[in-house]
Formats: C-alpha cells, structure tokens, sequence
C-alpha cells in the first residue's frame, strides 16, 4: 500500500507542490490559500528566515533584508541580505522548509517527495539542491529529477497525449526567472514497464524570464509616467525609503497584473503611486515591447531542436510550461516560427511538479491509510531556521539510498534516490531565533562527486553515507594489525592558506597529505605536505580557472584535480598533476556524467557523450584502447560501471562515503560493464580486451557489486532476489538469496564480514520496516539477519557488521561480529580505519568550521581511546591513513596524529 507523495518546482519566482493522495488524486498544495509560494526570502533584525508571502510583507518595511530570487544566486555562496551574509542553499533550505511546513499541515507528516531541477544545471548546482534538502531537514529519500522529464511524464502521463518510443517531446519551461528549453526522448518501458525518458538536447536563456518583461513594460512605462512627472517616476525607479520602496514594489506588481489582463483585453490600466491619473498599457504596446525578446526564446527553442538532430516538425509535441508561458504571444510565436502548434495548459505552473510525482511508485489502492504520528519527530523548520507557527508538526524522516552514487534521471540514467549531504551553517549564515531552535545535526556524510569514484581493480563499491544512517563492517582484530589509538596531537605547524574558503578537500594517503581548496581566483590550490613532520612539500595552482572544483583524489604516481562546469553540456578538464611537485602532466575534458577508474597504471574514462569506454596511460595521457558502449533496440546507451573489489580493499581507510582512500590497485585489473541491452561484460582495464560477456542479465539500475571474483546482481523493483555469476565466464547465474517475504525490495547490496554479502532490504519503502541479510559469498554457512530501521547503505569494513542509525536525531553505532553477535553499542558516525578499528565522530561531518570530539575503537575492545577534539576544522574534508588525520581549517590546513 502506498500513501502520499509531493513533487515540487522549486522555481525562481515562485515554488509550486502538488501532492498525491493515496487513492491517486492530486491537488496543489495550499500556501496561504494559494497554489504559488513566492520563492523570496527575507532575513530579520533577529537573524530569522521568513518566505512566501510573510517575506514580501515584511520586505515592505525593510527592503534591503529581502531577496526575491534566492535560485538566481545558485553560483554564489553567499547573498547579502541588510547587514549579514547568508549562505544560499540557506535561502533555498528555507523555501523547502515552508514547503515541508505546508505538507505537514496537509497530511501529517512530510511523504516521500521529488525535487525537480533544470536539465542544464551541472553537480556544483544539485550539489547546492541537496545541501539545501539537508538543511532544511527533508529525508534521504528526497529524488532529483530533471524538470523537462517530470513535465514529460505529465505530457504523457497525465494528458495523455502520444509520445511513442523513441520520438521526442520538445518542453519549453518559461519561467519568472529563466527560460529552459529541452528536448525529451521516450526511451521505451523498463523491465516493470515504466517509461523511460532521457534528456537528448537542453540548453534555455539564462536572463529571460517573465521578470524580464515585465522589466521591459515597466521601463516603456516609466518614459510615459516622466513625460509628465518626472519627480513620480524618478522614486519609483529609485526609491530612498521605504515608503517609497513599497510604492515600487506595487507598480511592479500592476504592471504584471496588466500583463496578465492583456491576454484577455485590449487594454489595461495601470495605477501609478502618488499620481492621480493611471497610465495604460495596449496589446499593441505588450507584443511590441516583448517580441524581441521572445524571438530569442525561439531561437533557443530551434537551435536546442537542431542539437537534437532532429527538425521541429518531427516532434511528438512541443509542451509550454512555466507562469510567463500563459502569454498569449509565446505560443503564437513559436506556432508560426517552428510551425509546431504548441500545448499550453490554463495553469502552466504546475504540471513540472505534478510530473514529477510520476518519479515515485504509484498508488495501488485506494485505501486511504491513518495519518502517521510524527509527534517527537525532528523539527525541520527550525533546521533551516525558518520561523513556523508554534506547534507545527515536523515531517517523518523515510530514507531511501541506492549503494551506486546518485545519478539524476534525464541524463543516461533513470532517476534515483539521492543521497542528502551534510550541511552546517555557512559562515555568516543566521543563527537560530525563538523557540524553534534547530535539533541535532540528522546523520549525513558528504556527497562525493561520481567522477571522484576512483575504482582500481578495486576502489570499494561506493555505498552513499545519508542523513539518517549507515552500515559499516569491520573486522574484530583477527587478520588486522590493531591501530594503537592515543590522543590527538599536532603534526608540524598548520599550514596557511591564501584565504579562507568555503570548497576545501584532503586526501591522506601512505606518507603524504595532499590538500585543496578553491581560491579567490577560482582556481584550485594543491598543496603537499609530509605526514610525518607536517612540513610543506610543494603548494602549486591548478592550470586554469573553473566554475566551480570537486575536489582531488590522490593514485600511484598522479594526483587527479577535477573542475566542475555549471551547465552539464559543458566539459570540465581532469587535471593529473605529478605528485613529486605538482605540475600538471596532462589533461583531459569531461562531462557531467563521464565517471573515472583508475586500474593499475591506467585512467578508464566512462565517456557518456561518446558511448565508449576510453583507457589513457597514468603517465603521459596517450589513449591505450577504447570500446563502445553497448546501446539497446532504442539506440539508448544508458550504462553502470563497476571496479572488481577484493577483500584487501576493504581492510584500509575509507573516507566517509566509504571510498577506499588506498585500495590495492592492482590485485584486480577488471572493470564490469551494465549495458542498456542488459548486457554484461568483464573488461581488463590495462588492455582493454573483452575476457567474458554475456547476454540479458542485467539492467543498468540494477543495484550490483562485484567481489572476489563474483558478480552480485539484484533489483530494487522486484522481489529482493539475489543471483551470483563467476566473473571468468558470466556463465551458470546461482540464486544465493531470496526475501520471505514478496512485498521486500532491496535498496542497497555490498561485501560484508570479509566473506559475506549483505542486502538492505524493506517492505512498501517503508524504512521502519528496513532489515539487514548477511549472505555468505559460497553458500557455506548461514544468512542471517538483523533489524536495520531507518538504515539505507553498507559500507565494508572488515569481518564485523556495523549498523549505524538515527535514534531522536542522535546518530548511533551498533556492532555486530560475523555470527550476528552484538559487540558494539555507541553513539556517534564511524568510519574505517582499518580491517579492525574506526573512528567515531561525536556528529555528523559538516562542511561548515567547527568542533568535533572523536574516539578511537578498536572492534573487541570493551571501550573506546578518547582522541579529544578536532578543533576548528571543516570536518567533511578530513581524509586519514592509519596514524594521522588531515582536515582543513577556517583559513589553515591541519594535520593531526591520532595513532602511534
């Protein structure tokens, strides 16, 4: 049984949720009795956050304290509201906050939900979604969907109109902000029978948007109104006080009125502060005044067509959504430059939101089950530091986490569960006022950009770290040298920095520290230092400058330094840099989606755009072999890329998202392709020869591991089933596992307990009901199982089972060794050391500068080693070895010993 869902459009202008009722029906949800929240944000003299309608009232006493278009600032790190600086994924965490606000107040508690985003936004923007969903204290579960696929889905799904398989839908998304114009592919059903569409084409303009016309008419406007009296419109056009700043707020908002009025008259008034006689607006004057504008919108729209390969007239349809959609000239303009006849509906607004419910499970009965007691539950208004009426239930927290990292649907994958990263307040960022003070931090661990999922042969199956909980197995001593923990203490003197910044990385590995960080130049600063005196070995700047950086990974013989582009249609470079002196050795471009590998002395790059897998020398950058993507009946190249783990590569460090920091990169050369044919094939990544394939075995979002010469392959939309293949031939599938129960579907699989592979699996996506099954690898032995509440990911550490959950806000470890015996019970967030000890941090890593008490475990030992504090660090970039820790501080690079 499935209950409500909420799809939202977090918009420039204006935020729009539609939920779904558990009989299927669907309805706006209300703000202040309206279906649009207006997506400003005011901060006040106490240091609150108000949205909507609240903000634009209070805006009319204190303009400067107000920002009507928080998600115009997306690049920006910070917006200046009055006389403070405040972070701008606090902005957006407050807008989704009310959004949540508003739910529960509907229903009872927050249901699972789908934020929608622009096709064209790259990973620096979602990453500024989900730090936003974090913030504002939304579940894991949380999906990101492309909003030209969710206003698709609605195309075809709730209009039905055809859209057959591999034809293409034309969305023309006009907002108040921004124009975003893509071109939508039906890929065909998935295995369930669900439709898959993909983003072909995308692209828009940045700078036009309904706000913009209506900057256009009020400046037509503005040379009417001076013509007779130039002292009126020179205190509307710039105000000195607020009095005057709320006159102009209600020009500006006449003017739109007019706007909207002339799609149904020929004529509309507009009022005028502070002089008697109104000033009108014609139609004539509307289309002549916006027409050079739209044709820029048409313009687009073709040139996005033609990047598609395709002609307008071979278009299935050409969608209109978007509240500046509703001018009458949009689709007349379109009609007879394209020669399409475009749909718009009497509310664009809202079929993107509506779509994207589309992305969650549908409704399968009609029974309307009892509201959930969310009584107790974190509050997540206050989180975001929003001001809610007292009282206010907070949403229930139902996480969902796929072991592979996220990727958004629309691209070359269908969507999936993202994982929420951790998020402290920004420097400068408001604090907490009233009695809605935020609860403690929910367990989250940092996102790591896919392209930074280094595999070797081995780098361990990346299982996302979430909000609310992980699973970590470790060893018990036996097999694992036992890390003698002591209290912290310095190593050299901490190395400063050339500023402060807020986008900071470490990577300790062996006898070096390698640390990074985006300096004002907006290039990347790479610095070495040696793990054993902290001494600064080199401190070098990336070659160029880039929108934004992910971060750095450091492999035998290279250090890989990865620039991010804002727009996913744009490549990035990939720098290798030498580790001797930190000179760039070559470079390479990379897309949004591209992923790279690092096999013995080769970097494999998954290259989406071109549907090939590229294998380049470590060295020198020349190309060693290449193959091509295996593409389906529907020409679609969807693809998932495994490294073959081993159990050496579960024993050493792992960054918090469970990414091996010092895999062995050579104990398993091989690399194992999904293909959209449901082909699978085993690659030797040093020589790029084919050693098996095999046909119809599985699908690119399946949820699979390879490991000690085995494939594990299991779905997440079927019974929870789990099948083993040999690596050497992909031949004779085993059946090693099957849920008791048919309704049990598996969110996550991975090696566990050395010679184990543990499955996450619940019932009607419910995360209560979440249990973990430990499967031995060669049908010896037993499975055995635990109760996993609320637990959504797995992370190898050794031959121990580790659950860690949220319990009342507070993040809990919980051991268990190989037989299923409880040996550990603590509260904090753990993570690998070694096959046999981990560190716990006292909370949740958080990218903003603060204090962090940790302890030392060794798995067997009755107590921990208390290591003190990490002071002053941004907690989310520390990396480690087996004795020393790096972090970065506010302004400095720190380096601390914790083990002998």
């Amino acid at each position: 049984m499935q209950g409500h869902a909420l799809g939202v459009d977090l918009g420039t202008s204006n935020t729009v949720a539609v939920l779904r009722w558990p009989d299927g029906r669907t309805r706006p949800l209300l703000f202040d009795g309206q279906p649009l929240l207006p997506s400003g944000v005011l901060l006040d003299e106490a240091g609150r956050l108000h949205v909507g309608r609240d903000a634009q009232r209070l805006a009319q006493a204190d303009p400067a304290r107000y920002e009507p278009n928080p998600k115009r600032h997306v690049d920006a790190p910070a917006v200046l509201l009055g006389d403070r600086e405040v972070a701008t994924v606090d902005l957006l965490a407050a807008i989704l906050a009310a959004v949540a606000h508003a739910a529960v107040e509907a229903v009872g508690h927050l249901p699972p939900a789908v934020l929608t985003y622009p096709a064209v936004w790259g990973a620096h923007r979602r990453q500024a979604l989900t730090e936003a969903l974090t913030r504002a204290g939304w579940p894991a579960s949380t999906v990101l969907a492309p909003e030209p696929v969710a206003a698709a889905r609605y195309f075809a799904e709730v209009l039905r109109r055809p859209v057959p398989v591999g034809s293409a839908l034309g969305v023309f998304d006009f907002g108040g902000g921004t124009l975003d114009i893509a071109v939508i592919r039906n890929d065909g059903p998935d295995p369930t029978g669900r439709v898959r569409f993909s983003v072909v084409a995308a692209g828009g303009v940045a700078e036009l948007g309904g706000l913009d016309l209506d900057a256009t008419l009020v400046e037509h406007l503005g040379q009417v109104i001076a013509a007779s009296d130039p002292a009126a419109w020179a205190r509307l056009r710039e105000p000195t006080n607020a009095a005057q700043w709320r006159d102009r707020q209600r020009f500006w908002d006449d003017v739109r009125g007019a706007k909207e009025m002339l799609s149904r008259a020929a004529v509309a008034p507009v009022a005028v502060p502070g002089v008697e006689k109104a000033v009108h607006l014609t139609r004539e004057e509307l289309e002549r005044l916006v027409t050079p504008l739209l044709r820029r919108g048409v313009m687009e729209t073709a040139s996005v067509i033609a990047a598609a390969q395709l002609r307008p007239d071979q278009l299935a349809g050409l969608f209109l959504v978007g509240g500046s959609s509703r001018v009458p000239m949009v689709a007349r303009l379109l009609h007879a430059d394209l020669g399409v006849a475009p749909t718009v509906l009497e509310q664009p607004e809202l079929p993107v939101a509506e779509g994207a419910l589309a992305e969650l499970p549908a409704p399968r009965t009609a029974h309307v089950p009892a509201q959930a007691n969310v009584h107790g539950q974190a509050n997540v208004y206050a989180q975001a530091n929003v001001h809610a009426p007292a009282g206010a239930q907070a949403p229930a927290s139902v996480p969902v986490a796929s072991d592979r990292p996220p990727v958004m649907a629309g691209a070359d994958e269908e969507t999936r569960p993202i994982s929420v990263a951790p998020a402290s307040p920004a420097p400068g960022a408001p604090t907490p006022a009233g009695p809605w003070s935020p609860p403690p931090t929910p367990k989250a661990t940092r996102r790591v950009p896919r392209k930074l999922l280094i595999s070797v042969s081995a780098v361990a199956l990346v299982a996302v770290i979430v909000a609310v909980s992980v699973i970590i197995t470790l060893v018990k001593g036996g097999g694992y040298g036992k890390v003698k923990f002591a209290a912290f203490s310095d190593v050299g003197e901490a190395l400063p920095m050339s500023g402060p910044s807020y986008y900071s990385w470490t990577h300790a590995v062996g006898d070096r520290a390698y640390y990074a960080y985006q300096n004002e130049q907006k290039k990347l600063t790479v610095v070495a230092a040696d793990a054993a005196t902290g001494k600064q070995l080199w401190s070098v700047d990336a070659p160029d400058a880039a929108d934004s950086w992910q971060g750095i990974r450091a492999v035998p013989g290279a250090i890989l330094a990865y620039a991010d582009a804002i727009a996913s249609d744009k490549p990035h470079k990939l720098y290798v840099l030498s580790p001797e002196d930190g000179q760039r050795m070559w470079d390479i471009d990379l897309f949004d989606d591209d992923e790279t590998f690092v096999v013995a002395d080769r970097l494999v790059v998954v290259d989406r755009k071109n549907a090939k897998l590229v294998g380049y020398s470590l060295r020198d950058g020349s190309q060693k072999w290449d193959l091509a993507t295996p593409k389906d009946q529907y020409d679609s190249y969807t693809t998932a890329v495994y490294g073959v783990q081993t159990p050496k590569d579960l024993a050493g460090p792992a960054d918090f998202s469970g990414v091996a920091l010092d895999p062995d990169r050579e104990d398993d050369a091989r690399l194992v392709q999904i293909g959209a044919d449901r082909s699978v094939r085993v690659i030797d990544g040093v020589t790029g020869e084919i050693r098996a394939q095999q046909t119809a075995v599985a699908e690119p979002r399946d949820l699979v591991t390879a490991y000690d010469g085995q494939l594990f392959i299991t779905s997440t939309s079927d019974t929870t089933e789990v099948v083993a293949l040999d690596l050497d031939a992909l031949d004779k599938p085993r059946l090693v596992y099957r849920a008791d129960d048919p309704e049990r579907r598996a969110t996550a699989i991975s090696p566990c307990a050395e010679n184990r592979i543990c499955v996450l699996e619940r019932k009607n996506f419910d995360a209560k009901s979440t249990e973990l099954a430990a499967v031995p690898l060669g049908g010896d032995g037993e499975t055995w199982k635990k109760p996993a509440a609320g637990v959504d990911a797995i992370l190898p550490v050794g031959s121990h089972v580790v659950l860690q959950s949220e319990a009342d806000s507070v993040p809990r470890v919980l051991g268990y060794d190989a037989a299923g015996k409880q040996v550990l019970d603590t509260a904090g967030t753990a993570a690998r050391v070694n096959g046999s000890s981990v560190l716990v941090f006292g909370r949740p890593p958080a990218a903003g500068v603060d204090d962090y008490n940790v302890v030392g475990w060794v798995l067997g030992e009755p107590q921990p080693v208390q290591l003190g504090a990490l002071g002053g660090v941004r907690s989310s970039s520390c990396t480690w070895t087996t004795s020393v820790v790096a972090c970065v501080g506010e302004a400095d690079l720190r380096l601390r010993r914790f083990a002998g």
